[in-house]
């Protein structure tokens, strides 16, 4: 399955950034989706996914009230919204599909490249 995520870049802490990730056609009709981040001399760590239904979503505990994932299955790309960012949000981020139409804490299917997003004043 074909990814391209975008929309990463520089931000202030406090600030907010909305990371796109446009997918092959009907990936996001048949398949969880969900996004990935990996911080410098971290392991890559699950943050949120969203079943095909697009009826339930899922979060780390740490981005919990400020991140929202969400799709646009007409367009075939899923989104993450990210407010009141923090340092420790610095990292690669990923978008995924999983091999599924529910997220059941699986490894993902296929990843996209990833777009950077930095927070720092």
């Amino acid at each position: 399955v074909q990814l391209q995520a975008s929309g990463g870049g520089l931000v202030q802490p406090g600030g907010s950034l909305r990371l796109s990730c446009a997918a092959a056609a009907r990936t996001t009709r048949w398949y969880a989706m969900g996004w990935f981040r990996q911080a410098p001399g971290k392991e890559r760590e699950f943050v949120a996914a969203i079943n095909a239904s697009g009826g339930s979503s899922y979060y780390t505990d740490s981005v919990k009230g400020r991140f929202t994932i969400s799709k646009d299955d007409a367009k075939s790309t899923v989104y993450l919204q990210m407010n009141s960012l923090k340092a420790e949000d610095t990292a690669v981020y990923y978008c995924t599909a999983f091999s599924d139409r529910y997220y059941r804490g699986s490894s993902p299917r296929s990843w996209g490249q990833g777009t950077q997003v930095t927070v720092s004043s």
